[in-house]
């Protein structure tokens, strides 16, 4: 009979007790449940509801179960339910009544949230060491290539030349938004909902300041019924993780295009690409491919958790048993491809002449012509459509805008002179890009500084 068992003359059956058992998924807060009620003890004994004896076996038959379940030595019996029965029905086991105290003034409703929200402050903190490892990589290739010019696109089109640092810190501030977005969940989920019991606290006089500092909490939760029904905290995780994946699904895929023999910007490492079974030329960018895909389970994690949580009324059902498996698999999936894709960008190799090759292609300069006569007085609409005349001349001999004469620039403007060629060099251009935050060399150093000052602020937040 199962410890809540008193109420019911007859124990469900198998599959039911199958179906309706957690302990798969909940045995891997083992650590969180038995700081938990190692904490909770500690208090009861404090405030004399348990007697310091009692308190001491509990303590101490605690740390032998942490300690057998951490050597393998445990055996996790699925009739126990839950990993709370499976701790407390061994605890009992081991020191005898005093184990069956351990439960006074508490409920598994708000035990479980406790446990859950240790859990999410840990997944927060591996995935935003992750993050940083990753934005290391990117500033490191960034920093190694400081001067190489690739196209920009727009629509998948040539549309300006960038240098290449510069696209990778633009990866480096989406995942810095990742990393924010991780602090808030992480904020979101420090508060500690032991003693709220049930749904409506306990006539114990339980001391809820002391378990907040005990199991390292920022606060306790404000209202019962609030903290063993409140799953925010992981819907937070869930979509911090999701649009972490989609920035990961979005780098991946320009890794995949800049390893095409098309594009030919860079070879990843052997260590980050498979073989084919039958054609032995080919190497496939597996991985990155991969991290594409995976971020369709993280989205599925979020929108699972959204809708279970839909239309639940206070304050726990067991709807909410469902919540870890996803945030779970979310986060380990997140942190998995973190690391694959820092790994995958610190290990490529850059191939400058071809991304220059291909920034010669498709007219890039057309703007900075068109800006060119806007500075000698023409209205930049009436600049737009004369290059938009050049560039068809172009396209219809086959050339480029540099293997036009200064006749057939005149022959559409008079305000033409010798100087047009400075407008039609590449690394004059981008080095052109001074605004705060734009691609030119200069602006790019001091956008270095920001990242510098940005990467090392969040790592003093990692290590507070």
């Amino acid at each position: 009979m199962a410890l809540w068992g008193g109420r019911f003359e007859e124990g469900v059956d198998d599959f039911t007790q199958r179906f309706g058992a957690s302990l798969p998924v909940d045995k891997h807060m083992y650590a969180e449940d038995i700081a938990g009620s190692r904490a909770h003890a500690k208090m009861l004994a404090a405030q004399g509801i348990i007697s310091a004896e009692d308190q001491q076996k509990i303590d101490a038959g605690l740390e032998g179960i942490l300690h057998d379940i951490e050597a393998g030595n445990f055996t996790f019996d699925i009739n126990d339910e839950d990993i709370h029965m499976a701790v407390e029905a061994e605890l009992t086991r081991r020191i005898g009544s005093a184990g069956a105290r351990l439960h006074t003034g508490r409920s598994r409703n708000d035990q479980v949230i406790t446990d859950t929200r240790l859990l999410a402050k840990e997944l927060c903190a591996q995935i935003m060491k992750g993050n940083v490892a990753l934005r290391h990589a990117l500033v490191d290739q960034a920093v190694a290539h400081p001067h190489v010019v690739m196209p920009g696109y727009t629509h998948m089109q040539h549309a300006q030349p960038v240098l290449f640092s510069h696209h990778l810190l633009a990866y480096f501030w989406m995942f810095s938004r990742d990393f924010a977005r991780l602090q808030f969940a992480l904020d979101q989920a420090d508060e500690n909902p032991l003693g709220s019991a049930a749904l409506a606290g306990t006539t114990y006089p339980l001391d809820r300041q002391m378990t907040t500092r005990e199991l390292g909490f920022a606060r306790p939760t404000a209202n019962s019924l609030d903290a063993v029904s409140n799953r925010d905290f992981l819907l937070d995780l869930d979509y911090a993780c999701a649009v972490s994946m989609m920035h990961l699904s979005r780098l991946a895929e320009e890794v995949i295009l800049w390893s095409t023999q098309e594009f030919a910007f860079i070879t990843l490492s052997d260590s980050y690409s498979t073989g084919s079974s039958i054609m032995p030329q080919k190497k496939n960018p597996d991985f990155a491919e991969l991290i594409r895909g995976k971020s369709g389970r993280v989205y599925g994690d979020l929108v699972a958790l959204l809708t279970t949580m839909k239309g639940l009324p206070l304050a726990y059902n067991k709807d909410m048993q469902e919540d870890k498996e996803g945030v779970i698999d979310a986060a380990h999936t997140l942190v998995d491809s973190m690391r694959c894709m820092a790994g995958m960008i610190a290990t490529a190799t850059i191939h400058p002449d071809a991304m220059m090759e291909s920034a010669r292609k498709g007219h890039m300069a057309a703007t900075d012509v068109a800006d060119y006569l806007a500075k000698k007085g023409m209205p930049f609409r009436d600049a737009h459509a004369v290059v938009g005349h050049l560039v068809l001349e172009c396209e219809k001999r086959g050339c480029s805008l540099d293997d036009l004469t200064l006749a057939d620039f005149k022959k559409e403007s008079d305000l033409f002179e010798d100087d047009i060629t400075g407008a039609l060099d590449l690394p004059a251009i981008v080095d052109a890009r001074t605004t705060e935050g734009g691609t030119g060399a200069s602006a790019v150093a001091e956008q270095l500084k920001k990242v510098e000052a940005r990467l090392s602020a969040d790592e003093a937040a990692l290590s507070a």
